[in-house]
């Protein structure tokens, strides 16, 4: 769906991120949400520098944050599951099929993010600290063993849970986009089938192009595209 900026849903997100954050900021996960389930949402920009108020909505000054007219809400886990019970596209509608989405929802988040981002933040940007290099092989043990546990799980099915695509689906491809930058794929080919797989999705094109085409309309002059 366009953004529509008479739509009641609003999101939140940034107005410019430098190159290497550019494509993971996690607004995508809910522009991608929205996209799938056919709402109509439109978008808020932030700077640097946040609104005095903006702590009201996003304790945390991050974004996205969330406000539909009816519910107000921050973190992208119960952002997605909130737009899952507008579409069954998105969350299944038997309490067995819900709930097991919702689950995957939280192992993105909860067991997988933490060690996947780790690795790759000590990768990005402390490799030639001392302690990074220390730090490093067990680190990459940790995310590669979480990946596997995963992958096994997936083995060779289309989605988590066989062919039916969800949300937890999209918020576990999401965190596998970041552990691909990683170089963290390269052991699981079947995960990166399944990354593979989201991204094609229509709705996550639309999706990555409308956060992408934000950053280059507000590119920082001096800064190289």
């Amino acid at each position: 769906m366009p953004i529509d900026p008479n739509a009641d849903i609003e999101i939140t997100a940034f107005r410019w991120v430098p190159e290497f954050a550019q494509g993971l900021v996690r607004d995508l996960r809910v522009r991608w949400a929205l996209e799938e389930a056919g709402l109509d949402y439109r978008v808020r920009l932030l700077g640097q520098e946040r609104p005095a108020d903006y702590l009201k909505e996003q304790p945390f000054d991050q974004v996205p944050s969330f406000n539909d007219g009816i519910v107000q809400i921050f973190e992208t886990g119960a952002i997605l599951q909130y737009i899952g019970e507008k579409s069954e596209t998105l969350l299944p509608r038997d309490p067995q099929g819900k709930y097991r989405a919702i689950q995957w929802t939280y192992a993105a988040l909860n067991s997988v993010e933490p060690a996947v981002q780790h690795r790759v933040l000590i990768e990005t940007f402390y490799a030639d600290q001392d302690w990074a290099q220390l730090r490093k092989p067990s680190a990459d043990q940790f995310a590669r063993l979480k990946l596997k546990r995963v992958s096994d799980r997936l083995g060779d099915h289309e989605w988590l849970e066989g062919n039916r695509f969800s949300i937890g689906d999209l918020m576990m491809v999401t965190v596998l986009r970041l552990g691909n930058r990683g170089g963290l794929l390269d052991d699981t080919p079947n995960l990166a089938d399944f990354v593979k797989r989201g991204e094609a999705r229509p709705a996550f094109q639309r999706a990555l192009e409308d956060q992408l085409a934000t950053y280059r309309e507000h590119q920082p002059e001096g800064v190289a595209a």
